[in-house]
């Protein structure tokens, strides 16, 4: 200690002031979206002090040192007190990336390269499960979170009340918006009883999966309607969802691997239902433009059950549009949760929305890693096919099934209507044909009337039970025609 004291006091007292920092390009914490070729190109800027005309090297080290060919190299002199040095990242990490000028090194820490996910919609990606047995935080997986900074991904996911974005602050009684900060923010984080959601789960499994790191971008926020998400409200940036979205992405470096979206409930209403899928496929289409990403992986959920008996069919008028919109977009999939258990009267619960984010894994892994041998070799789950009448059984074929359909007891879900859409009393029996995994009997007591059709899901509070091996659920659709 007294030789350190001694050196220090027979410096140049120069050397005191002379300093370097890291302004822009990384931060800790930070998860850079990998290329096609699994590399991110990083470039760091800063200030320098009293550092004029020396050196600036860079380096990135990793869990055993510097990485192979990543040790100290030259990167370009400091002119007017500032700098810049880039570097290339394979996939992986944590890494430290260092800068050095005159022995003086400045870093940024836990850098992690691999896949953005977006996360939007309204309150079940919000997430609002109870905090309870939540997904373990896990190393590989950061999240950028609304107050624009990359910290350790933990449930919950978002905070809307400290965001950066003005349109995500909560209304005081005379409607100015208002940010929560200091104490009033630490309080409402502790009394926190709500807010997991399906974004960690979903970005554990991609992890158990790839071993790729994951960056999660939460943008989502509880009650908002395809209106509120309008595209067109780009420019207003951080005071519209969609302005406030792009804001973040373009802070990230513009490019995301993809985006997760659980939206609609908001939209079942006599006016909303019937333009809904037309406003849900420009909305993709306007995600894609503004990424400059044309086939860019958009991944969501079909809306689940509400305890609630108004617009019963404008609800299911809404699953059925998002059931449509998948066969007609590419790099578009939907996962069902109409089988799934709530927290609440709306909201899907903690330990299903670990299968939920599972499943939108199942479809993001294999359809993103195709070579990947560690990916499942999933179709996307059951699809309706085709219903036909014979005898008194009605066969109902699914395409797209992993192994079998399976149940939890009873197979629940199914009913059938006549051509002015009312509930016929007509299933006695349901089964897997034991013949064909792929396919549902529904044994009726009665032939159905001219015009009837098939439905899934029917209503807002259905119980359907009715799965594939992995776990990947039958969808709400509906009416199908009845063939005979």
């Amino acid at each position: 200690m007294k030789f350190s004291l001694l050196a220090a006091l027979l410096l140049p007292s120069f050397l005191f002031s002379q300093r370097i920092e890291i302004t822009a390009g990384a931060a800790d914490d930070q998860v850079f979206q990998r290329d096609d070729e699994g590399r991110a190109s990083i470039e760091l800027s800063g200030a320098a002090l009293s550092l004029n005309g020396r050196a600036v090297e860079i380096r990135a080290t990793g869990k055993h040192g510097p990485l192979p060919g990543k040790d100290w190299t030259a990167a370009g002199k400091i002119a007017a007190n500032k700098w810049s040095a880039k570097i290339d990242l394979p996939t992986g990490g944590p890494y430290r990336i260092e800068v050095r000028a005159n022995n003086i090194v400045q870093s940024v820490n836990n850098i992690l390269v691999g896949d953005l996910w977006v996360l939007a919609g309204q309150s079940n990606m919000e997430g609002v499960g109870d905090l309870l047995n939540v997904e373990p935080p896990n190393g590989l997986i950061h999240s950028f979170n609304q107050s624009d900074e990359w910290v350790l991904a933990e449930e919950p996911l978002h905070l809307l009340v400290g965001a950066t974005d003005k349109v995500h602050w909560r209304r005081t009684k005379e409607g100015a918006a208002e940010r929560y900060e200091g104490q009033r923010l630490m309080d409402y984080i502790a009394n926190r009883k709500k807010g997991a959601g399906l974004g960690l789960p979903f970005a554990a499994a991609m992890v158990r999966y790839t071993g790729v790191p994951i960056g999660l971008v939460p943008c989502a926020h509880g009650g908002t309607s395809m209106d509120q998400w309008n595209p067109a409200l780009k420019d207003q940036g951080g005071d519209s969802l969609y302005g406030a979205t792009l804001r973040r992405v373009k802070l990230l470096g513009g490019k995301v691997r993809g985006i997760l979206w659980y939206q609609g409930e908001s939209d079942a209403s006599p006016k909303a239902s019937p333009v809904f899928q037309d406003k849900f496929e420009k909305l993709i289409e306007a995600f894609r433009a503004d990424f400059g990403q044309p086939d860019l992986p958009f991944y969501y959920v079909q809306i689940g059950r509400f305890i609630n008996y108004t617009n019963q069919d404008q609800w299911n008028a809404v699953q059925q549009s998002q059931l449509q919109v998948e066969s007609k977009l590419k790099r578009v999939g939907m996962v069902p949760a109409i089988d799934l258990s709530l927290d609440d009267g709306i909201h899907v619960g903690t330990q299903d929305l670990k299968r939920l984010g599972k499943r939108l894994a199942n479809l993001a892994c294999f359809e993103n890693f195709p070579r990947n041998s560690t990916c499942p070799q999933l179709f996307r789950g059951p699809r309706p096919g085709t219903a036909k009448f014979s005898g008194n059984v009605l066969r109902v074929a699914f395409h797209s099934v992993n192994g079998k359909l399976v149940s939890t007891g009873r197979i629940s879900g199914f009913s059938v209507h006549d051509s002015n859409g009312t509930m016929l009393p007509a299933i006695f029996k349901a089964e897997v044909n034991p013949a064909s995994p792929n396919e549902v009997l529904l044994y009726l007591n009665s032939p159905p009337p001219e015009g009837a059709t098939l439905r899934y899901g029917a209503g807002k509070d259905p119980y359907c039970n009715v799965r594939d091996q992995a776990d990947m659920a039958i969808p709400v659709f509906g009416p199908m025609p009845i063939e005979r």
